[in-house]
């Protein structure tokens, strides 16, 4: 049975649980971790104040219950294991991590998968901005894993990433792939302004049929059909978002970017 953790005192201000991965709670007994440090707004608390405790400490599964929309930084730095949140979760979900896999059934915060290094991340409803973005002054953001949001999500997808991959099937807020170093970026629904500005290299992928304008220091470089967007597809298909027979079949321009810089980045525009 997983280490469930049920929200019982809603917090008034910000909770910080950082540092509360499947690995650290493993080396607590279930009545040792209520005295687990947290941070509640400006002071130090005890995870026990706020959640009920049951189950397992030694499956590495945490699963958590309750609207945790004030509760920040679940699974962060997290390597192994497994996270699922049964309804909303707050900012820096994933944050930082190495491996393992976090679900979340509602929507998240900000800076979701910030400056992650691997293992998988999926949401279910919606993501705020800057997911797997670099914190601000950071030189790179995520450098390996995967985040699927199955909604929309907001602006600055994949800021400064340089490895990994990140698909949002709802719409998606501007600058997608800001001063991306590499990775890649699929975005399924409609999208904001100014993609890929200041990339050095990587992909985004415009799958749905209402791509924005691009930025003219982005050079077309010719119309086809990549055979490697068919393995994309079959994997983004596995992981639920709507891959229909229409997209599968669907020509692209390719497009060289951004010329301000390297100019080795791609973004691939769905013809319609």
């Amino acid at each position: 049975m997983p280490l469930t953790l049920e929200l019982t005192n809603s917090p008034g201000v910000p909770l910080e649980v950082e540092g509360l991965t499947p690995r650290a709670a493993a080396e607590f007994s279930s009545q040792d971790l209520r005295k687990f440090p947290v941070q509640h707004g400006n002071r130090k608390a005890a995870l026990g104040d706020f959640f009920s405790i049951s189950g397992s400490v030694n499956d590495l599964e945490l699963r958590f219950v309750g609207d945790l929309s004030g509760v920040h930084w679940i699974g962060a730095g997290m390597d192994e294991g497994r996270v699922f949140v049964e309804e909303n979760a707050g900012r820096h979900v994933g944050s930082e991590m190495t491996g393992g896999q976090i679900e979340v059934r509602g929507d998240v915060g900000d800076w979701l998968g910030g400056e992650m290094h691997g293992g998988e991340i999926l949401v279910h409803k919606n993501a705020g901005h800057l997911v797997g973005a670099a914190y601000r002054g950071s030189r790179c953001g995520m450098t390996g894993g995967t985040i699927i949001v199955r909604g929309a999500a907001g602006n600055e997808i994949g800021q400064a990433m340089r490895r990994g991959t990140i698909a949002i099937g709802g719409r998606s807020g501007d600058m997608p792939g800001f001063n991306m170093l590499a990775g890649s970026i699929y975005l399924l629904g409609e999208c904001g302004i100014r993609p890929g500005g200041s990339m050095k290299r990587g992909t985004i992928a415009y799958l749905g049929s209402h791509a924005p304008e691009l930025l003219p220091t982005f050079r077309r470089a010719g119309t086809d059909r990549p055979d490697f967007l068919q393995l994309v597809f079959r994997d983004l298909a596995a992981r639920g978002l709507a891959i229909d027979d229409e997209l599968a079949n669907a020509r692209f321009t390719l497009y060289h970017g951004d010329l301000v810089e390297l100019g080795r980045g791609e973004i691939l525009v769905r013809e319609t």
